[in-house]
């Protein structure tokens, strides 16, 4: 048999060298193209040693933990004991995900006859198995891998990162209680040019039952400025309420949003409560959201301020206004009320 021990040296130096920037990107820290280099190297080194009969002692557990406590003191240096565990166990997490994944798709595509044959029996009874893992084999599916642990790892941070973000979100007009979960949007600063009055987006589905046959679908196709002129007087009786918001989407012109005004929004996020009255409830035919985690966009200057902490048994506001108190208002003028 022949051992080319230059190819092993290198494929265990840029092995080792991935797995130690994948603990970085898990931990965040900043590791120097030096410290990483000849934290590599050492690993390889370590493996190259196994093929002198001389340095057979090396080989056990006491000493490969010293190893990797090396390799991760020579990456990352020592700032802290707590630091440093924090390294040490997402090293050994990475190293055991690539093992895992390398033993786990080699059985995958192993026949029965291929597994039984590294089944044997020992004298006691039991059974062991034999596992021939080949060289280049193992090199190729350790990247697919850690390319499948990263996506998982970064699906995980995104899903951690949003859920941080999202807030129970309830709405009051007159009577009408509605509630759903809204995303805080930091970039959100849609309001009304007039009035400079925050809009937080629903989705009008939302408000299906409370809004006008059809209105839901309609929409989903535009011109929501249509909808208000075609209204009867006593089609809808939160006709007062009305409102046409311009803003400029993504990729397209100016165009209108149809909004109600609320007489009151509670938002609870991160812990605390939130209340305003001075918002509109912009209406989106759409889906917001294509896993459904959120149905609503939350203005950011909305959770502006020191909230309440949130308790348990929150009353609904008490004495709204009702809505057939309010000033009737054309259409026309619907842009420049607050």
């Amino acid at each position: 048999m022949v051992v080319y021990i230059d190819l092993i040296f290198l494929a265990n130096l840029f092995i080792d060298g991935i797995l130690l920037a994948l603990t970085a990107w898990m931990r965040k820290a900043k590791l120097k193209w030096w410290r990483l280099a000849l934290s590599s190297m050492v690993g390889a080194l370590y493996v190259v040693m196994m093929f002198v009969p001389q340095l057979s002692f090396l080989f056990t557990f006491l000493i490969k933990f010293s190893l990797s406590l090396i390799m991760l003191w020579i990456a990352f240096g020592f700032t802290s004991l707590q630091s440093y565990l924090h390294h040490l166990g997402a090293f050994y997490m990475v190293n055991f995900a690539a093992a895992g994944g390398i033993i786990g798709f080699h059985y995958l595509i192993q026949n029965s006859g291929e597994l039984f044959r590294g089944i044997w029996y020992t004298t006691s009874g039991g059974l062991s198995f034999e596992l021939k893992v080949g060289f280049w084999f193992a090199c190729i599916v350790f990247f697919g891998v850690v390319l499948i642990f990263k996506a998982v790892q970064t699906t995980k941070r995104i899903t951690e990162k949003r859920e941080s973000l999202l807030g129970e979100v309830t709405v009051w007009i007159g009577s009408v209680k509605i509630s759903c979960v809204g995303l805080l949007d930091t970039g959100n600063q849609l309001s009304d040019p007039l009035t400079r009055t925050p809009v937080m987006v629903m989705e009008a589905a939302l408000w299906e039952s409370y809004l006008p046959s059809g209105w839901s679908k309609r929409l989903m196709e535009g011109q929501p400025d249509q909808l208000i002129m075609g209204l009867a007087v006593d089609e809808f009786e939160w006709r007062d309420r009305l409102r046409l918001v311009p803003y400029r989407g993504v990729n397209r012109g100016a165009a209108f949003m149809l909004a109600l005004k609320p007489d009151q929004v509670r938002i609870e996020l991160g812990g605390l409560e939130y209340t305003a009255s001075k918002v509109l409830i912009g209406l989106d035919g759409g889906t917001l959201s294509g896993d459904r985690a959120y149905r609503a966009i939350i203005h950011p200057s909305l959770t502006d301020g020191e909230g309440q902490p949130r308790t348990s048994n929150s009353a609904d506001p008490m004495n709204v206004p009702d809505p057939a108190a309010t000033t009737s208002m054309d259409p026309k003028d619907a842009t420049s009320a607050g």
